[in-house]
């Protein structure tokens, strides 16, 4: 089956071949600056105030942050929140998790409203970075180690800066799959997996909605059309698939994050294998130029990309190049499958992002279920 499935390629007959040509093509090649180019545009200063002089800072400030972050449940940033404040215990911290497409629209709305909250934003809304960088909303600023990030992760003025590495793909329980595991998504549409997959609905989050686009641009509609036969378990939220492995509920899950850092003790294997697409993606922070307390915003991204707290990522992968993965893994951008640079492409045509968002709602269903983090209303966070 598999041999057969990987002769399949995306340009078929039908709709699917207009889909392939129009909102895929464009995100194929991978795109590179010169060093030239980059080296003209690096300019200014980094910052050179040591944390705990911009914490001390931030105090005379006021105190007080407030950030909102992409992501599933209101939980999601606990653990941020907690080494936050075990650095800085002083400071008032308040950070509110939402699906970033529903953040986005909410500043906006603030602008227009001029009720404007949070003083940082942290989204895989790659093309709102853009375009408020555009529209002169966001502060220009370099936090100390600059340099040191890829430069695929940050704004060469420093508008925004990538924060974290983050890669989708699917995983696995050991347990649950025993020595037949899957190799690459090819495998996944076996019919001996029917029934045990989860995924998060990629009609719902864009960074799943491309991972997905990738699957069908190598392996074609048939193999999606497969998917969808396979009785996958679909829910909101891209913590989803991985809750429900963990969990012991269903044996696969794709959509989600994971790390790639062997393990033996590991209940959960998460896959990257060598010519099969998964997606990876520097999560873009900026500060916004109206923001009450810009000094507490910027010892956040001071924090966030120090050493200290790169060294402490997850999934092993940091968005600085003076960090080395754990051994057996690359950084992040030396993956070609990981498709680094066609993800902000992507995010950026939202006319395409829209005909494969309606696609895969013909093979998997509508939407269904509330937003995993709930009901936010307009100003979370007052």
């Amino acid at each position: 089956m598999s041999s057969f499935l990987s002769r399949r390629r995306v340009l078929t007959t039908g709709a699917g071949a207009a889909l392939g040509l129009g909102a895929v093509g464009a995100t194929a090649a991978p795109a590179s600056a010169s060093p030239a180019a980059a080296a003209r545009h690096n300019t200014g200063p980094e910052e050179t105030r040591t944390l705990d002089e911009l914490y001390r800072a931030a105090l005379k400030e006021g105190g007080k942050l407030v950030v909102y972050a992409g992501g599933d449940t209101p939980t999601q940033q606990d653990g941020t929140k907690a080494a936050f404040k075990a650095r800085f215990p002083d400071l008032d911290l308040t950070l509110i998790v939402d699906y970033s497409k529903y953040h986005d629209v909410r500043v906006d709305n603030q602008f227009a409203t001029g009720t404007l909250v949070p003083d940082v934003v942290q989204f895989q809304t790659l093309q709102d970075f853009t375009r408020w960088k555009d529209q002169g909303r966001l502060l220009r600023y370099k936090p100390a180690g600059f340099s040191k990030v890829y430069d695929g992760f940050k704004d060469p003025q420093g508008a925004w800066i990538g924060t974290g590495a983050i890669a989708f793909s699917f995983l696995y329980g050991t347990s649950a799959v025993g020595s037949d595991a899957p190799r690459s998504p090819l495998d996944l549409v076996d019919p001996k997996w029917k029934g045990k997959i989860a995924s998060s609905y990629p009609h719902d989050d864009d960074a799943v909605l491309y991972l997905y686009s990738l699957y069908a641009q190598k392996y074609g509609w048939e193999w999606v059309a497969k998917l969808a036969a396979q009785d996958v378990q679909f829910a909101r939220g891209s913590n989803s698939p991985g809750d429900a492995v963990f969990g012991g509920r269903k044996a696969i899950g794709i959509g989600t994050a994971g790390s790639a850092v062997p393990s033996s003790s590991s209940p959960v294997k998460f896959s990257i294998a060598d010519g099969h697409p998964f997606m990876g993606w520097g999560q873009r922070t900026a500060i916004l130029k109206q923001a009450k307390n810009s000094t507490a915003a910027k010892l956040f991204l001071n924090w966030q990309i120090s050493a200290e707290h790169q060294r402490n990522s997850f999934n092993g992968w940091s968005v600085r190049t003076d960090i080395a993965p754990p051994a057996g893994l690359k950084q992040l951008w030396e993956y070609p499958d990981a498709h680094v640079d066609g993800f902000p492409r992507f995010m950026a045509d939202r006319a395409g992002v829209e005909r494969w968002k309606q696609t895969f709602a013909l093979y998997f269903g509508e939407v269904k279920g509330d937003p995993t983090p709930g009901w936010l209303g307009l100003h979370p966070g007052v």
